[in-house]
């Protein structure tokens, strides 16, 4: 009874949160950083990649979907629904059912694949999760990542238990709207239509935010990997429906590739899929930083370099202060008036030259290591600003990089 009352309060704390959240949603500086992360991260490229693992992995996903439910005959009724979820909120009906007969032909001849076949096709299908692992660490600027072999018995768990827990939730979802609202609105299938559509956007909610939370090796709190799967979720489902609009008005592709359609229509939704999983993935991981508000925002040239020298500055100040032992990260960010990741890459390159590094407790504050009155600005310059070359080096000698110490070009900071 106290642990369920616990749970209770959990849920009811994180619904709070995420109310709060978007309460206070600041949606002009959130566009302007999916923009700069869209371009700066390349997740056009990454989607790209992803859609060409997905594409690839499609069958050998389906394959070990449907060898599950093979091997347990009694879990047909399951299979059905999940792929009639699959179907309807996943893909656009014009081109679901297409995809799944063919998944059905392929997956029907991958079967009588032996041993050799089979552990390609598993390694295909871990290909895209670990993929999908990579991108969304790199986007919460993970510096480092699980184990292989943990990652590997993670994913290889949620292939095979993920299909069955969903396919089982969606049948109870089913049986329990089908009789509750039988009662109250009749047992008309289309009177079931919204309640189903909810249930529908909730496993896809459900999902995209357990992937949030779980997937990336660093602390994500449930009402940011909410908001961001809500968001995407949303983004989706609008992204469907104009794509069905557009095939359904303008039937260019059907027209130009006639049987072959169904390729590239899937090509493209697969990509803009993608696209809006990884900008969801950028509002749950900057959603912290977008609600407490940056006042600068990246530089074109040199960003890393300057935020280096304001955290060598800061942390030189922080040495002469009696009182003050190092400082933490979100502090360093908050009065840079920058974002936590954004100090990520320059705290990296300082703590790979042995300048700052950071103290082993809980709270990883940083201290300074170095004495910046006898330290040459020059590897730092050479690792954020310019890389050293024979042909530069007459702008090296100009400049006075190579003789300035980092005393002599570091900010004045004053907290």
């Amino acid at each position: 009874m106290m642990v369920e009352d616990s749970n209770e309060r959990d849920l009811r704390a994180i619904w709070r949160e995420v109310v709060d959240d978007l309460r206070r949603f600041p949606w002009g500086n959130t566009a302007l950083t999916l923009r700069e992360r869209f371009s700066e991260d390349r997740l056009g490229q990454a989607a790209a990649s992803l859609t060409f693992s997905t594409i690839i992995a499609l069958v050998p996903l389906f394959t070990v979907a449907l060898a599950i439910f093979s091997a347990l005959p009694e879990f047909d009724v399951l299979a059905q629904k999940l792929e009639q979820w699959l179907v309807k909120s996943l893909i656009p009906g014009d081109i679901a059912r297409t995809v799944l007969k063919y998944l059905h032909q392929f997956s029907s001849k991958a079967t009588s694949l032996g041993w050799g076949g089979g552990a390609i096709l598993l390694l295909s299908a871990l290909s895209v999760v670990l993929t999908v692992d990579n991108k969304l660490n790199e986007i919460w600027r993970v510096r480092k990542r699980r184990q292989l072999h943990r990652r590997l018995l993670m994913y290889w768990a949620g292939l095979t238990l993920g299909p069955l827990v969903l396919a089982a939730s969606l049948t109870a979802s089913t049986y329990l709207l089908s009789n509750s609202l039988g009662w109250v609105l009749g047992s008309t299938p289309s009177r079931l239509h919204w309640p189903w559509q909810v249930v529908e956007f909730g496993s896809m909610m459900g999902i995209l935010a357990l992937m949030y939370r779980v997937v990336p090796n660093t602390r994500v709190r449930w009402s940011h990997a909410l908001i961001g799967a809500l968001l995407a979720g949303l983004t989706l489902e609008l992204v469907k429906r104009l794509l069905t609009w557009y095939l359904a008005t303008v039937p260019s592709y059907s027209v130009i590739y006639g049987a072959f359609a169904t390729v590239p229509i899937l090509l493209v939704w697969v990509y803009l899929m993608w696209v809006v999983v990884l900008l969801g993935a950028v509002v749950a991981a900057y959603l912290p930083v977008l609600l407490r508000g940056v006042s600068r925002r990246p530089a074109a040239n040199g960003w890393d370099f300057q935020l280096a020298l304001e955290i060598l500055a800061m942390l030189r100040w922080a040495r002469d202060q009696a009182e003050v032992r190092g400082l933490g990260l979100p502090e360093m960010a908050k009065r840079a008036g920058v974002g936590d990741r954004q100090l990520h890459e320059a705290l990296e390159v300082l703590e790979r030259l042995a300048w700052v590094g950071a103290l082993d407790e809980s709270d990883a504050r940083y201290v300074l290591l170095m004495e910046p009155a006898r330290t040459p600005v020059r590897e730092l310059a050479k690792a954020l600003l310019l890389p050293y070359a024979l042909e530069l080096e007459a702008f090296w000698q100009r400049t006075g990089l190579v003789q300035a110490s980092v005393a002599e070009v570091l900010p004045n900071y004053r907290p």
